[in-house]
């Protein structure tokens, strides 16, 4: 065998499913920062190539929207025929988070159900702790 193709990354988070359907804040955070999420890709031209964002009509600002799998994504966009989506995971995360922070309102989880959840950006920031190599600043509360 001449080579090997590469794994196809997964499409789905086991870890992010059971924290949504548990609603335990916890296990989403600890999902976020040690598995994957599904993030929405905007396609332009037929290209996918950057997080596609939702507003509300009248507003500058945005949502976030993150996915347990590919089929809940395309459960809330059922009229497209070929939704595309990406990989992220924490360090992702961290990194549009802190470029987009001023204009996103909200991040919300599997919004099409069947466990939806929702967090502000801040506090997603502050569950995803810091990133590797970085030591906690500020103060902290007891048991964080």
């Amino acid at each position: 065998m001449d080579s090997v193709t590469d794994e196809t990354p997964p499409t789905n988070s086991l870890a992010l499913a059971a924290a949504l359907a548990a609603q335990d804040v916890v296990a989403v955070a600890y999902a976020l920062r040690n598995d994957v999420m599904i993030v929405p890709q905007l396609v332009v031209n037929g290209q996918a190539e950057q997080v596609r964002v939702f507003g509300r009509e009248g507003t500058d600002r945005r949502m976030l929207l993150l996915f347990s799998s590919a089929e809940n994504y395309a459960r809330m966009i059922p009229d497209e025929v070929d939704p595309q989506v990406m990989i992220g995971d924490a360090q992702w995360l961290r990194e549009f988070l802190t470029v987009h922070q001023n204009v996103l309102e909200m991040v919300f989880f599997d919004i099409a159900g069947p466990h939806v959840m929702q967090a502000a950006p801040a506090d997603l920031m502050r569950a995803l702790g810091p990133l590797p190599g970085e030591e906690l600043t500020g103060e902290t509360e007891a048991g964080q």
